[in-house]
């Protein structure tokens, strides 16, 4: 089976984008797999099936598989990519807004058109789910937002490098936020390099695996370290669940400033700096969350599936 594509990126977080439209596609785990190697196949952190809307209050639908091949509820940076490959292949769009359905509800999203198509892209994703249940996380709330709301603050979770506090957010997918200490109190091992102590220089493919498997998630979850910088920049790496550590990853991004400001270390407008770039986001007084930031298309193909 010959496949045509797009291959797009979010600030670093990069998919494979497949038309779905004009041709159904049903891709088995292995084959996504093969799609997003990046030795054997194009690279990525994802696929997305860009396909007709399931609701008439929608103009696409994203089928977001993660690199592992498995399902996602959803994607910040993704469904931005969704709606540029939607404007720019003249599938919708053409007022500056345009609504893409998720396995996570339906996502709003404005855009602005450059030379090279749409440019820069920010979604609605909602309301941020804080109930454990929900999240899912097997502990208990913690603490109360202003209104009242009970959500994890401060889960601790003992390690092979002493306990972590752990905040909990979804934003359609589990998050587990780590707001990092001193990093000199932090033990060596989680620095191999053994050079300067920073967050670029910790050892998440060592921390990220363990904590996205811990017993604490039910459905396993993505690991965000986090170091506030000021009341309104954060800088972060992420590990995401299935995937590995990314460039950036939008939900993730979202999830640290809902958590930065229950835990007063932010106002609610905040730029999150990631390894591939920067994404800014607002937690509007609406209770929604607004994930902006560059998205770009980097070049199209074709590949063979078996």
């Amino acid at each position: 089976m010959r496949i045509d594509f797009q291959k797009m990126h979010g600030a670093g977080n990069d998919f494979v984008m497949i038309d779905g439209f004009t041709r159904e596609f049903d891709l088995a785990p292995h084959q996504v797999q093969r799609i997003c190697d990046r030795h054997f196949g194009i690279g990525g952190d994802g696929v997305i099936v860009v396909q007709r809307p399931k609701t008439v209050d929608t103009d696409g639908y994203m089928h977001y598989f993660n690199a592992d091949g498995t399902l996602a509820e959803m994607c910040g940076n993704g469904v931005r990519c969704a709606a540029k490959y939607l404007v720019d292949n003249e599938l919708a769009g053409g007022d500056g807004h345009v609504t893409v359905g998720t396995l996570g509800g339906v996502k709003p999203i404005e855009y602005r058109v450059g030379i090279n198509g749409v440019e820069y892209a920010t979604v609605n994703m909602g309301k941020p789910i804080l109930t454990p249940e929900a999240i899912p996380i097997a502990a208990h709330a913690d603490a109360l937002t202003a209104n009242g709301q009970p959500y994890v603050r401060d889960r601790i979770i003992k390690t092979p490098w002493g306990s972590v506090t752990f905040a909990a957010v979804s934003m359609g997918n589990p998050h587990a936020i780590w707001f990092l200490p001193e990093l000199d109190t932090l033990p060596e091992e989680l620095f191999p390099d053994g050079g300067e102590r920073a967050l670029a220089t910790m050892d998440i493919s060592r921390i990220g695996p363990y904590l996205e498997k811990h017993p604490d998630f039910p459905q396993r979850t993505n690991i965000e370290l986090a170091v506030v910088k000021n009341h309104s920049e954060v800088h972060i790496r992420v590990w995401e669940r299935g995937v590995g550590e990314t460039l950036a990853c939008g939900t993730g991004a979202c999830a640290v400033a809902v958590a930065s400001v229950l835990t007063e270390q932010t106002s609610r407008k905040a730029d999150v700096h990631l390894p591939g770039g920067v994404l800014n986001i607002e937690w509007a007084e609406s209770g929604e969350v607004l994930l902006g930031g560059l998205v770009a298309l980097t070049y199209t193909g074709e590949i063979e599936l078996a």
